[in-house]
Formats: structure tokens, C-alpha cells, sequence
């Protein structure tokens, strides 16, 4: 096990020193997948109930902008998307938590998780998740305008996608986003859950988000992959399909930090 400390800072209130597991594998994900997959079964109706809030979110926002017409907000938007799905999933967390602590589960102590414990972390990585998703739409809009600047073709239309310009925006846009995914990805894995989980605050918690991802990157990676993939084939049937997706894969994230982070005191 390896220890991640988080430097001495102005305004910093609490010194992170967690254990975090520089021994994942893959066989890791597999058990925190299974253990999703039965906190879903067991509980269905909170998966169900935060997982149709994504839902209603997303078919809203795609039903606004196609009526708009606006057709390369909703490609980056349909892209970035996914980035608001770990702070969807924070009452999944809660519920996995409650379930391993043999606590009783209803709605109203539920609900209370994702307001934080109180202390306003997790209010302050629910901006942090919100400011990123519109720092991306606002990139995505200035390739678009440079793309556009380029192209013969008329930037509502299919057939931009198709020229050379709109290729090349595709292109950048993806590698970009991907870029910015991945950083997300890395600062909130963790640090999400373990907000849930611990009082600590939201510095340290991303602090300790990024040693798990450091010390594990082949399999975070691997984990980062399937979560994406995941949500995207969700996605596709009218993101009906995250309605099972979300809730597996945010249980799931529950049990992965659960494994790769220390309890205070265990070592």
C-alpha cells in the first residue's frame, strides 16, 4: 500500500493522509461490478428513482436543442453528458453504504446524502462537476466556430459532419473532450464516494481520487473505459438503457473505492 499526503495549503482545514491500494486488478472490477449488481437487485427502486432523474435531464435537454435546430450544441452536450452522471450517482452511493453498514433503507436519509453531511463538500464538488461540464461546451463551441469558419457546407446539416472541416472538428473535439473526460474522470472516481463516506474535505478527497488512479492506471483506465462505454450504448435507445446501466455502475463505484481506499486505522 502506498500513501498519498496532500501539501500543506492556505485555507487547507483538514491534511489528507489516506492508505489508497497500489494493487488492483482487473478481478477487482469484476467484484465491484457483481456487488453493483446486487445492491441494484436488492434495492431497485433508488436505481430506478435517480437513474429516471438522468433520464428525464437528458431527454430534456436533447428534446430542447433539437427543437432548436441546434445540432452542434447537441453533439458536444450528448458528449459531455456523461460528466454529470457521477454526482447523479452520489445517492447510489449512499445506498450501497447503508446496505453494507446494515442500516435501514428509506428514501428520506437517502435523499439526505446528497446534500452532504453538512459541510458543504460535496455542494462544492457538485460545482466543481457542473462548472467542467459547461468549461467543455463552451471549447466545443469554439472548435465548432473555427470548423465552421472553414467549411463550404451549411453548419446545420448533416453533410458538415461529412466535409473535411467537420472531420476535422469531430476530431479535435473528440481528443480534446477525451482529455477533459479523463481529467474529470481521475479527480471524481473517488473522490465522489468517499465525500459520502467520510468527513473530509472535497481537496483531499480529489487529492486522493488521483493517488488511486496514479498507483492503479492500467486498471482505472480499463474501469474509465467500461464506464463510458457503458453510459454511451445506454444512451442510445432514448437513454433508456441507463436506467439499469447508472445504477449498476454507480453501486459498482461504491464497492471499488470501498477496496481502494484504506478504513482510517486498518493499517
Amino acid at each position: 500500500m502506498a500513501i498519498a499526503k496532500s501539501p500543506a495549503a492556505a485555507g487547507t482545514t483538514q491534511a489528507l493522509q489516506q492508505q489508497v491500494a497500489t494493487n488492483l486488478g482487473l478481478a477487482d472490477l469484476q467484484a465491484a461490478l457483481a456487488a453493483g449488481w446486487r445492491d441494484f437487485r436488492a434495492h431497485p427502486g433508488f436505481g430506478l428513482g435517480f437513474a429516471m432523474v438522468y433520464v428525464v435531464v437528458g431527454l430534456a435537454l436533447t428534446w430542447v436543442m433539437a427543437g432548436r435546430g441546434d445540432l452542434f450544441s447537441l453533439i458536444p452536450a450528448a458528449a459531455g453528458f456523461p460528466l454529470l452522471a457521477p454526482f447523479c450517482a452520489v445517492g447510489l452511493y449512499e445506498v450501497s453504504r447503508r446496505r453494507q453498514c446494515g442500516l435501514a433503507l428509506r428514501w428520506p436519509p437517502v435523499l439526505a446524502a446528497v446534500k452532504g453531511r453538512g459541510d458543504q463538500q460535496l455542494l462544492a464538488m457538485g460545482v466543481v462537476l457542473f462548472v467542467a461540464f459547461g468549461f467543455w461546451l463552451m471549447i466545443a463551441h469554439g472548435i465548432f466556430a473555427v470548423a465552421m469558419a472553414e467549411s463550404t457546407e451549411k453548419p446545420e446539416s448533416l453533410a458538415f459532419l461529412f466535409s473535411p472541416a467537420g472531420a476535422t472538428m469531430l476530431l479535435i473535439g473528440g481528443a480534446v473532450g477525451g482529455m477533459i473526460a479523463l481529467g474529470f474522470y481521475a479527480a471524481t472516481v473517488i473522490s465522489l464516494p468517499m465525500l459520502v463516506d467520510r468527513d473530509i474535505d472535497f481537496l483531499s478527497a480529489i487529492i486522493t481520487s488521483f493517488a488511486v488512479v496514479k498507483a492503479n492506471a492500467a486498471v482505472m483506465l480499463a474501469w474509465a473505459v467500461l464506464i463510458s462505454v457503458g453510459l454511451f450504448l445506454a444512451m442510445l435507445p432514448l437513454f433508456l438503457g441507463l436506467l439499469v446501466v447508472l445504477p449498476v455502475l454507480g453501486h459498482a463505484t461504491w464497492h471499488l473505492y470501498r477496496r481502494a481506499v484504506a478504513e482510517p486505522g486498518q493499517f
